[in-house]
């Protein structure tokens, strides 16, 4: 039997007196969640009994809230796709997605994306959800991300998401001899001329990216960096605007001859768990076609930085 995704609380001083709407609105259940539950299957339970959002709390009493079941997409196929689970919990998975895979079906793809692999995970574990991610990478890109395993779950996520609060942290490779640090403040929009491709323009949405060198090769560099904003291919446009587009990422003026996709990997992700209440970090390794590249053997290299840590400033 697939399981249902319940919270519960026990209501203490502050609330005494307060009715349920207000209770659940100050633990950030929104209307369209108690929308959801009133009509689609949901259930609000005070001290084991049916209620409603009128029912007045006194300190001590239990509320329990079963949110409806989810249903997928029929458009979304699940797939027996092998997931690298970093983390998992009842309301979170933290996965380190592999190169070469989309976050989500395309027309190309329709059965090949880590969204496939999760829906078939959701079913062999009896997890009832749909697949939600709370953060995509590109494609190509590697590494970290984090996918909500209810709607509700995904609407906290997503806040701390527009809020900044979930600080992620990539590793790439990029053409060029690159010392010290940056930050890069330049709007990005659509290229005219593409569907796919952005560009630095004067009309584009608000962009910030920070870049600290951490490697320096023979022709290229392995540099850190840090998002303040979440634009469509932001580093790898930031990165060619200023000169030093990533290697193998020939939509933006890179070369393939080292390695075949724009070698950018999502390595650090941290934030904090609003049902755990503590802050959670985790690092992923790169993936061995990117660990190759600091072993190339013509490239003479000298640590700059082992580790490091971006400060945003006000």
């Amino acid at each position: 039997m697939k399981q249902v995704f319940t919270l519960s609380w026990t209501v203490d001083n502050s609330f005494e007196g307060v009715a349920v709407r207000e209770f659940l609105k100050e633990h950030d259940i929104s209307k369209a969640s108690l929308t959801d539950i009133k009509f689609r299957g949901g259930a609000i339970e005070v001290n084991g009994k049916h209620a409603t959002v009128r029912y007045i709390l006194q300190k001590g009493d239990e509320i329990k809230v079963a949110f409806p079941p989810e249903k997928a997409s029929e458009s979304l196929l699940p797939r027996a796709i092998p997931l690298d689970i970093v983390y998992e919990d009842e309301y979170i998975l933290v996965l380190n997605k592999q190169p070469n895979m989309p976050s989500i079906p395309s027309r190309e793809h329709l059965t090949w994306s880590l969204s496939n692999a999760v829906l078939y995970y959701y079913e062999e574990n009896n997890i009832n959800s749909t697949v939600h991610l709370v953060n995509r990478l590109d494609r190509d890109t590697s590494g970290l991300l984090i996918v909500a395993k209810h709607r509700h779950v995904h609407y906290l996520f997503s806040k701390a998401q527009k809020e900044h609060e979930i600080k992620r942290v990539y590793r790439a490779f990029v053409h060029g001899k690159l010392v010290g640090k940056e930050t890069i403040e330049a709007p990005i929009g659509r290229k005219e001329s593409s569907i796919i491709e952005r560009e630095v323009r004067e009309d584009g949405q608000f962009a910030i990216t920070h870049y600290t060198a951490l490697r320096q090769y023979s022709s290229f560099t392995e540099v850190a960096l840090s998002l303040e904003t979440g634009r469509t291919h932001q580093i790898r446009v930031h990165m060619a605007y200023k000169g030093y587009p990533l290697l193998g990422d020939t939509l933006y003026g890179g070369t393939n001859h080292l390695i075949s996709r724009q070698a950018l990997h999502s390595y650090e992700l941290t934030f904090f768990h609003p049902f755990l209440q503590k802050t959670l970090s985790f690092t992923a390794p790169l993936p061995p076609d990117m660990q190759k590249l600091q072993i190339v053997k013509e490239s003479r290299f000298f640590l700059m930085k082992s580790d490091f840590l971006f400060t945003r400033s006000d």
